[in-house]
């Protein structure tokens, strides 16, 4: 099977991308980044993983579109994001950190408008997580530690700011199939059968 790909995984709260997108990784042994991806823009920003832990995919209403579509500087300078809000600090250095990522090495990312950062990359496969609310909610009660009563309410506002961060910086509706190459519902497989599915396909892919 061929190792060249770089693997994008979106997904609904409680779907299990994470832990499908991290036996993915680990099948295919490459590397795989998730939360990964705020260490690394701390380190290379000079700023504490802390500062960008609250906003992590969570979208500021400041940043220029442009900005958002990797012009990042004015004239001959470099654009100042001191003045920006830590939510595009956060996108801007992520969005450069996956672009490099790709040109490196085969991995595995999660979530962070991967897909669309990677939009013109031929060896770019983007996957999107889902499942009905029944199995997000038991998913999320069991795996997370969230208390029953709160998990649907959880599970939609989660959703909701995923779906408003994808939106804002890609300006494209989160979810959609024509994003994706495929859409997998995990209620209806097991995680380690969604991996089997992912890697036939990217087998095919050749």
């Amino acid at each position: 099977m061929s190792n060249k790909y770089v693997i994008t995984i979106g997904r609904q709260f409680g779907s299990g991308g994470r832990a499908v997108g991290q036996k993915l990784a680990e099948k295919l042994n490459i590397p795989f980044y998730d939360k990964e991806l705020i260490s690394i823009a701390a380190k290379e920003s000079g700023l504490s993983p802390e500062v960008f832990k609250d906003v992590d995919e969570t979208a500021a209403n400041s940043l220029l579109y442009s900005l958002s579509m990797g012009l990042y500087s004015f004239g001959n300078g470099p654009l100042a994001m001191g003045d920006l809000p830590v939510n595009d600090k956060l996108y801007i250095l992520q969005h450069q950190i996956i672009r490099e990522l790709a040109t490196k090495e085969p991995c595995v990312i999660v979530g962070r408008c991967a897909d669309y950062v990677l939009k013109d990359n031929p060896h770019c496969v983007n996957i999107f997580i889902h499942a009905d609310i029944a199995y997000r909610k038991k998913r999320a009660i069991v795996v997370h530690n969230i208390e029953e009563k709160r998990a649907e309410s959880i599970i939609n506002k989660t959703d909701k700011t995923r779906a408003n961060y994808y939106s804002f910086y890609s300006g494209q509706k989160w979810g959609q199939p024509q994003n994706y190459d495929l859409c997998i519902d995990s209620s209806k497989l097991s995680d380690d059968q969604i991996v089997e599915l992912i890697c036939e396909y990217v087998k095919l892919r050749g």
